[in-house]
């Protein structure tokens, strides 16, 4: 059979703090730590079992039966595009830049080509805005503009009012004038109700920069499948991605994996993003640790599906500790579980995201990738 090679980024479950991270007001943060100390009773077996106590520090049970070892972002930033784009073997050396209000004239020009007129332009949670906003929004029918510790520009519109294509339309005109500015994402926000029972809807959708070259783009040239599950297209603007399967929660892209698994080739890059959307930013310690372990039980069923000539990577691309201040993302480490062979190897705390990059143009017998590591030194069988 093919090579077949599983990417699963646990969207912001990081496991402590980064080195750096008191440059960015987060020492002490500890998604994972803190989510077990909270939670009475927490529990994840399978991933414990892989090395997550190992990752932990704690190395009383049995041994590991997956190799395990943590990744620091070299990059600088926090935020889901940085991340994402540095697992795929892009270091970005300067952050994307945020706002506490966009410049007039970014704003004066979309409006001007979308044919809108906004309200907002502050920095918000995305429920928060439209218990904030709705009730304006509906009577005067401008667009809610809004933003967050993130470079997003986020853009809230009740359904009855703007229909998906014309809110999708209203973003694809702020990407194209957010590229001057180098902001990361735009992402529409639809929701549905009435003033005090307003609900977001699945209908979001990502515009994200289009990414420099990524090891992606080297798989798709070379002839390899990459299915993305999940928002990994958006995030790269569908850039080196072949196939996608949206999905509006991690339940959805854990069942996509599951059906698509028996029958794929090539790279199958996913994101599961409900630990960071749900639970981190709402800070949600109960329901955080809640969807942990239904990943968990998830897990322990999709194993068996996973040969010895498989590669699978789990890990995760920034922190939202859900005990900590504010709603941000935190600069944490993230934790790193790979199946590959039947080893079970110390990898050690690696230097950057870009090491999985490495690790995939290894395993697909493409020329060595321009930064990180492989962290598998070997393969047993040959991929030709």
């Amino acid at each position: 059979m093919p090579p077949r090679a599983l990417l699963l980024v646990l969207d912001s479950v990081g496991c402590g703090a980064a080195p750096d991270a008191h440059l960015y007001g987060d020492s002490g943060a500890d998604t994972l730590g803190h989510i077990y100390e909270r939670t009475q009773g927490c529990s994840l077996p399978t991933l414990e079992s892989l090395g997550l106590d190992s990752i932990r520090g704690r190395t009383a049970g049995p041994p590991p039966v997956a190799s395990w070892g943590r990744m620091r972002e070299r990059g600088a930033g926090k935020d889901t595009t940085t991340g994402h784009w540095e697992i795929a073997g892009v270091v970005l050396q300067t952050p994307f830049p945020t706002f506490v209000q966009f410049p007039a004239e970014l704003i004066a020009a979309i409006e001007r080509d979308a044919g809108v007129e906004f309200i907002g332009n502050f920095p918000c949670s995305g429920t928060a805005v439209i218990e904030q906003l709705g009730r304006e929004h509906l009577r005067t029918r401008k667009p809610i503009l809004y933003t967050s510790a993130d470079s997003v520009l986020q853009i809230a519109a009740h359904e009855d009012i703007f229909p998906l294509p014309r809110l999708y339309s209203i973003c694809e005109t702020a990407r194209k004038h957010c590229n001057a500015w180098k902001i990361g994402r735009v992402i529409a926000r639809p929701f549905t109700g009435a003033p005090g029972a307003f609900r977001r809807t699945s209908g979001r959708h990502d515009y994200a920069m289009l990414p420099p070259r990524t090891v992606l783009n080297a798989l798709t040239d070379s002839g390899r499948a990459v299915h993305a599950i999940g928002k990994i297209s958006d995030i790269f603007a569908g850039s080196g991605i072949t196939t996608s399967t949206p999905t509006t929660n991690n339940a959805a892209g854990m069942a996509a994996i599951e059906r698509l698994w028996s029958a794929h080739t090539g790279l199958m890059f996913a994101n599961l993003v409900d630990f960071d959307m749900l639970h981190g930013h709402r800070r949600d310690v109960a329901g955080y640790a809640n969807a942990l372990s239904e990943f968990d039980r998830w897990l322990a069923s999709f194993l068996p599906a996973i040969t010895p000539q498989d590669l699978v990577i789990l890990t995760a691309d920034h922190g939202n500790d859900p005990t900590w201040t504010g709603t941000d993302h935190t600069r944490e480490e993230v934790p790193l579980l790979v199946l590959h062979g039947g080893k079970a190897n110390a990898l050690g705390t690696r230097e950057t995201f870009a090491d999985v990059a490495a690790t995939l143009a290894a395993f697909f017998d493409l020329p060595p990738w321009p930064c990180g590591a492989s962290f598998v030194a070997s393969f047993t069988t040959p991929h030709a």
